[in-house]
């Protein structure tokens, strides 16, 4: 199966999304957005950077664990992966990100339309 997002809108009615792999599992989760217009744009950079290579930042956390961020082409972070307790697990993930991130799948899980 493959991965969709869900776009989710929190207590103080910001919004974000996570994209999530076939098995449903969270893969890259983005910042909060303050209108959902905004979230499903992040979700749209993500759908066009998501195969590109040079768009991730492999990264380590202060405790050695790894991670990445998935950058749009002005630079901006547009999601962050969870923390992994080996860089083999991180570019499974990222392997994992360029595979779902084209996904036009979108599970509306936000109370507004």
């Amino acid at each position: 199966m493959a991965g969709w997002y869900e776009v989710s809108e929190n207590d103080n009615g910001k919004f974000s999304f996570v994209l999530k792999a076939g098995n449903a599992e969270v893969i890259l989760r983005s910042q909060q957005y303050a209108a959902k217009p905004s979230a499903l744009a992040g979700i749209a950079s993500v759908r066009t950077n998501s195969p590109l290579d040079e768009r991730y930042e492999r990264l380590e956390a202060s405790d050695g664990r790894p991670y990445f961020n998935l950058k749009a082409a002005n630079a901006q972070i547009i999601g962050t992966s969870q923390m992994y307790t080996a860089a083999a697990g991180r570019d499974n993930g990222i392997a994992s990100v360029k595979t779902n991130g084209p996904s036009t799948t979108i599970k509306d899980l936000s109370a507004k339309a």
